[in-house]
């Protein structure tokens, strides 16, 4: 099962590594690697989160994430979303931006004659915008899970409060809104604060519109197929359900790969190891992490695996937001993701051998409706 699952990453491993070698040498290459584990280090919460999202999907639209979806996490966010950072923020066109990606000038006078911003540089500076859209994205699916009422809560002293509270209506639209107008008056740099105010309602607004559109077409399925009003918790999202469900999972992708971007120009800013490293390697081996746990049914049999990836991205959403005035060590970003998983993980384990009725299966005689229903 771990070998059929993680052959194709392991393959396209090696042949990115050998790239990244006929590329640049043995110091592309070991960039390359660091930029894989890095990546991977950075999204064990992305890999969950897309596992509970995927395993509401119908079969068509699983292969379509699993396929269509990996070329843009890799070409989309990992090579062509930062040359259209530097595209669109340098005034440079397309080309232009590839080449001073590719061949930047000693002195920066082929392209800015008053000056030499670097493509990292470029990137750099439109940090504000990208971390207030992501940071409040990510807040929203975070608060929208943590305030809602559930029969399993994790840290309960702090979640089954958190559900009280939540019943007032449009609650997490209010705590994000003020947490976005705190951050662009008292963090963000004084020159940031409006369009720090727009990035973020934009993240807003993205979530409320993909994430809602996705419920309402899911609802509208199930009354048409069933005569029930509203799905049941393990209906199959068809149709436009499902096409909306996939586009929230290229937009989580997305607000997931931003801090990875960014904290990548700290090792290179070379664009093809990036795309090789944090693409080829990372974001493959994320698919089959994704991929791994719906088959093994690992968040049935992990109940708190769920609870802790989203107190992950609550972390990541908080991180963000802070990095717009601060910066934030990309280790300490991932070790956060990285500790809660485990310990989610680890108490997990606990509850099951203390409660070993409620135990999930083990011997891999999964539900159907838990079964990830296409091949890696």
């Amino acid at each position: 099962m771990v070998l059929r699952t993680f052959g194709i990453s392991i393959v396209v491993t090696v042949v990115s590594l050998v790239v990244a070698f006929l590329y640049g040498g043995p110091q592309a290459l070991l960039l390359a690697a660091i930029l894989g584990i890095f990546e991977v280090s950075l999204s064990f919460d992305n890999a969950v989160i897309n596992a509970t999202v995927l395993r509401r999907m119908s079969e068509f639209w699983q292969k379509i994430f699993l396929t269509v979806g990996i070329l843009i996490a890799v070409f989309g966010m990992r090579l062509v979303f930062p040359l259209v950072i530097v595209w669109l923020a340098s005034g440079l066109g397309p080309a232009a931006a590839l080449d001073l990606a590719l061949n930047p000038p000693a002195d920066g006078a082929a392209y800015f004659p008053d000056g030499s911003p670097s493509y990292e540089t470029l990137i750099t500076d439109a940090h504000p915008q990208i971390a207030a859209f992501g940071g409040m994205f990510l807040l929203m699916l975070f608060l929208g899970f943590i305030l809602e009422e559930k029969e399993i809560t994790w840290l309960s002293w702090i979640e089954r409060p958190l559900e009280k509270i939540g019943k007032l209506d449009q609650l997490e639209v209010v705590i994000a809104a003020g947490l976005l107008v705190l951050t662009a008056v008292f963090i963000a740099p004084a020159d940031e604060t409006s369009t720090v105010m727009i990035a973020g309602a934009l993240g807003m607004i993205t979530y409320i519109a993909v994430n809602g559109l996705g419920e309402l077409f899911n609802v509208a399925e199930e009354d048409e197929t069933t005569g029930r009003s509203g799905p049941t918790e393990l209906a199959k999202a068809t149709g436009k359900a499902g096409f909306f469900l996939f586009l929230y999972l290229e937009v989580l992708d997305a607000s997931f790969s931003f801090d990875g971007v960014i904290g990548a120009f700290a090792i290179t800013s070379d664009p093809i190891i990036i795309a090789l490293g944090l693409g080829f390697i990372g974001a493959m081996f994320v698919r089959s992490l994704t991929v791994y746990l719906v088959r093994q049914g690992t968040l049935s049999e992990y109940v708190y695996l769920e609870h802790g990836a989203h107190w992950a991205i609550g972390a990541l959403a908080l991180i963000l937001l802070y990095s717009i005035g601060t910066h934030v060590n990309e280790i300490f970003t991932g070790l956060i993701g990285v500790v809660l998983i485990v310990a989610a993980l680890v108490t997990s384990i606990i509850r099951n051998k203390r409660n070993p009725d409620t135990e999930g299966d083990t011997d891999g005689d999964l539900d159907p409706d838990e079964r990830l229903t296409v091949n890696a």
